[in-house]
């Protein structure tokens, strides 16, 4: 027989996705902007995406189906107040809608309140590097929080704060090169009529750092000000940070700017999301390449699932903090690849669990095969295939898998 890997009662098995990625013409964002700049450095636009914001019954209804009990989406800020100061009560009652559906069919919602992009209003008021700018982002979430706060069960404020320093620590792809430079800048204000365009991630990270620490700070208070009665963090994006021998000094800066500026502020909170992918490895010169011969996922990075039980165990420790793996995937056309992947990555939440760390759920990133920003659909990361073309649906023998264990509970090895 097996072995049987079991989890806590009430353990949340979850899958996710951000509004951008999955919803569809999100015209009022900054990165429809972005996508649609001459020269734009997005292999494609978003366009409809999957069209979750009209399909969205049936794809909660299928997510269920599957055997999750919890489903993390974002609501987006700039469907909810596309110009400063106007709050739609449709777009509200929406996601309101969403919520309910979620509730109607036994799945957790796991609300994030910004994954990535805002209003163009915001952008071009100088985005995240402006600090007066983190007011307007608390009084979003508060207004959002009043009208849907009985129905969400768990809430991070801002997805991934830290990653523009991971992409920058890591090195820039072209893309994210582009996006930063003066002329392209230039472009997107011009579009949107005025004379600046700052656009999360692609923007100055050390004034929009400190941006952020204070918006998620604003927005908890705001949060639980309001009809906030659930728990409230912020997600980080979190690499394994490795070094060889010499390599330690170095790591350990690298990790303080990534990880810990955000940790010691998460302190405060009622949980930290964790986001791991992979690990990064660490010389005495710099970050150090992958080695010869290793496995590399659609992104280009290590196929590594080891390395989440190694920054949930940083996380818990840093912070004490319960944690919640609020994303943790592989972009690959190979599904069994996917199924290896997780298998390993819940091989190390499990030990985690063993050790006394409190692990409250398991959120795979991501739902569908979806916009992956500047990369377009190529990378596969969805549990779900999707024709976008009929948008019709297909799970992988991935989303069986994965949801079978959450039926279960448990995890056969």
């Amino acid at each position: 027989m097996p072995e049987q890997l079991t989890f806590p009662k009430d353990f949340l098995w979850g899958t996710a996705g951000a509004a951008h990625q999955v919803e569809g013409n999100n015209i009022n964002s900054d990165s429809w902007v972005l996508e649609h700049v001459p020269g734009s450095p997005f292999v494609e636009p978003s366009g409809d995406a999957c069209d979750h914001y009209h399909r969205y019954p049936d794809d909660i209804a299928l997510i269920a189906s599957l055997g999750f009990n919890t489903y993390r989406f974002s609501i987006e800020w700039a469907r909810i107040e596309p110009e400063q100061g106007e709050f739609s009560i449709a777009a509200l009652e929406h996601y309101r809608r969403m919520l309910a559906a979620c509730h109607e069919h036994g799945l957790t919602p796991i609300v994030t309140y910004h994954h990535f992009t805002s209003p163009r209003w915001f952008a071009a008021k100088g985005g995240w590097e402006v600090m007066a700018n983190a007011e307007l982002f608390a009084r979003y979430c508060e207004k959002a929080t009043a009208h849907l706060g009985d129905l969400i069960a768990a809430a991070c404020t801002l997805n991934e704060p830290n990653v523009g320093i991971l992409i920058q620590q890591m090195g820039f792809m072209p893309s994210d090169a582009k996006l930063l430079n003066a002329p392209f800048r230039a472009a997107a204000a011009k579009a949107v009529g005025s004379d600046t365009f700052a656009a999360f991630p692609h923007c100055q990270q050390q004034p929009a750092r400190d941006t952020f620490l204070k918006a998620h700070r604003l927005a908890f208070d705001a949060i639980k000000a309001s009809r906030g009665d659930f728990p409230v963090g912020m997600t980080l994006a979190m690499s394994d940070h490795q070094a060889v021998p010499g390599g330690e000094a170095v790591r350990d800066k690298a990790r303080h700017e990534i990880d810990d500026v955000f940790l010691d502020v998460a302190r405060a909170d009622d949980f930290i999301g964790v986001q791991t992918y992979t690990r990064t490895r660490y010389g005495a010169e710099g970050i150090l390449p992958s080695e010869a011969g290793v496995e590399l996922t659609q992104m280009r990075y290590e196929f590594y699932p080891e390395a989440l039980e190694a920054t949930i165990r940083y996380a818990a420790s840093y912070t004490g903090l319960p944690v919640i793996v609020t994303e943790n995937g592989i972009g690959t056309e190979d599904d069994t690849r996917r199924i290896e992947y997780v298998r390993r990555a819940l091989r190390g939440v499990h030990q985690c669990l063993q050790d006394g760390i409190e692990v409250r759920g398991y959120c795979y990133w991501s739902i569908f095969d979806n916009f992956e920003w500047a990369q377009g659909y190529r990378p596969k990361f969805g549990l779900i295939a999707v024709d976008r073309t009929m948008q019709i649906r297909t799970p992988k023998p991935s989303a069986k898998w994965l949801g079978s264990i959450a039926q279960e509970n448990a995890l056969a090895e």
